[in-house]
């Protein structure tokens, strides 16, 4: 075939990019394409909690910086080697409204978790006995419920523990997707992340909580209050 003869065919296969180009930005995107777009996005998710509902589990090296994993599966990071927590702001189980930013100068305890999860449901408890423990010492609990197809079972999940702190609903986990790669980022359900007054996330844990061990977690960020407190006291005599 002569290089003339072959000049059409590219000259059809460009007219037919430009078109597919054209429906992207007119939303003329056919529906099974729009389907594959939000699959990908749903592996994506997916593919961030590959240790998904595990019991267990550590995290660290594999080129993640600025933190270390202790022995007990909890990872810290020093001040000023923490990362921003991201947005989390949305539509609650319960059909509510809450933005993590709003509690910037309260300990913020985030709690991944799903109904379907059994590790989820062993902990669930022990989160709610240190909550009502802890919440008038500047400390707010939130969940991000994750891979409940409705709110229906996180709802009857609710009720059944206790759960009375408020939890974002993001079952594609597309909010987990914003925790930025290498930091201390969900990787599993049920993961716990630790936010400090500052905004910035502290600790992370990859496993289901005792409440020992929730307390254990929590433990610093409630005496760097104490610390603050004791200095303001101070500081007014």
């Amino acid at each position: 075939m002569s290089a003339a003869s072959r000049a059409p065919l590219r000259s059809t296969r460009t007219n037919r990019t430009a078109d597919r180009t054209a429906d992207y930005a007119s939303g003329r995107v056919p529906a099974r394409v729009r389907s594959r777009a939000a699959l990908a996005v749903g592996a994506a998710a997916a593919a961030l909690l590959v240790s998904a509902c595990s019991s267990g589990g550590t995290s660290g090296g594999g080129g993640q910086a600025g933190f270390i994993t202790g022995s007990d599966g909890i990872a810290t990071a020093k001040e000023g080697e923490r990362a921003d927590v991201p947005d989390l702001s949305g539509e609650t189980v319960d059909g509510g409204q809450v933005d993590v930013a709003d509690y910037r100068g309260k300990v913020v305890v985030l709690n991944v978790w799903g109904s379907w999860c059994p590790p989820c449901r062993a902990e669930a408890k022990n989160f709610e006995k240190v909550y009502q423990d802890v919440k008038d010492q500047g400390v707010q609990f939130v969940g991000i419920n994750t891979r409940d197809t409705s709110t229906g079972p996180a709802r009857a999940f609710e009720k059944d523990y206790g759960v009375t702190y408020p939890s974002l609903y993001d079952p594609s986990g597309k909010l987990l997707l914003r925790f930025e790669k290498g930091t201390l980022n969900p990787q599993a359900v049920p993961s716990t992340l630790i936010v400090d007054r500052e905004g910035k996330v502290a600790a992370r844990t990859l496993q289901a909580l005792s409440e020992e061990k929730l307390r254990k977690m929590l433990a610093p960020y409630l005496a760097d209050e104490s610390d603050q407190s004791a200095d303001s006291a101070k500081s007014e005599k």
